[in-house]
């Protein structure tokens, strides 16, 4: 992920959530599915925590959570929710690649990257060494949970802008959400997001935040071998091609000793393929 993303939109992140899920609780009946099958109270990981509603969410739930994210504003947001919700949280900003170098206390039962974050590691060898690092933290048996963006389908509408057909109301504060997508030929190119958050005052004043994102989609046959070549098993997809996004979890062999994927040939701990 860029150093520089989400510094302008940690403060408005919640606009650009569905209603379901702006809350602790929504996010754990998103991923209710996923949950029911993790042994209770175990470890786990949310290595893109963004604002913490994921995270927090694991954590009123029982689970022993650690959060990680490369920008610090956002996770200011999430310790910040921990602490109104009375829950404990591990939060620190790291880059997926250094995850390896965090001396976590033990292995984790599950690995969550959610919310498109996979597409902002810079093509398939960062996305590969990504994928390693977070399968190196995996214990034995253990899961990890990936979420996307279908980028075959955006891919199709091409360049292009779009403006949500409503205002979101947040904490009793309006703004209206305008996203510009900038679509190159080629799948392996980096794609640009331009993001804007119009909160509009009570007295008509317009606030505007927002930046540029840049992603590097992938389809989601890349995201399977992206995963075999971690040293992972995929188990499910919710991949469609009429959906908007989908839902992946794979998982390490029950036999295979944590962090051994890092040690295999040809991926030694930087992660390099």
């Amino acid at each position: 992920m860029q150093p520089a993303a989400y510094e302008q939109l940690a403060s408005v992140y919640e606009w650009l959530l569905d209603d379901a899920i702006i809350t602790p609780e929504g996010q754990l009946t998103a991923f209710a599915p996923v949950l029911d099958g993790l042994p209770p109270g175990g470890r786990v990981l949310d290595c893109a925590a963004g604002t913490g509603l994921l995270a927090v969410g694991l954590a009123l739930r029982g689970f022993a959570v650690t959060a990680s994210d490369l920008s610090d504003p956002m996770l200011e947001r999430a310790r910040a929710l921990a602490a109104e919700r009375g829950v404990a949280l591990d939060a620190r900003v790291c880059a997926w690649e250094d995850l390896p170098a965090e001396r976590f206390e033990a292995p984790f039962d599950a690995v969550f990257c959610v919310g498109n974050s996979l597409a902002h590691a810079a093509g398939e060898t960062a996305r590969r060494t990504a994928l390693r690092a977070m399968a190196g933290l995996l214990a034995p048996g253990g899961m990890l949970t990936v979420t996307s963006r279908n980028w075959e389908l955006l891919r199709a509408s091409g360049t292009h802008v779009r403006v949500n057909d409503r205002v979101i109301v947040r904490g009793g504060r309006r703004g209206l959400v305008f996203q510009a997508w900038t679509v190159p030929e080629a799948w392996s190119a980096p794609h640009q997001q331009d993001v804007r958050v119009a909160l509009l005052g009570a007295d008509g004043e317009v606030t505007v935040h927002g930046e540029r994102l840049t992603l590097w989609p992938f389809r989601h046959e890349a995201l399977d071998a992206d995963l075999a070549a971690a040293g992972l098993e995929r188990e499910q997809t919710t991949y469609a091609d009429a959906a908007g996004r989908y839902l992946v979890t794979a998982r390490r062999a029950a036999d295979e000793p944590a962090g051994s994927a890092m040690m295999r040939p040809g991926h030694d701990r930087g992660g390099l393929p």
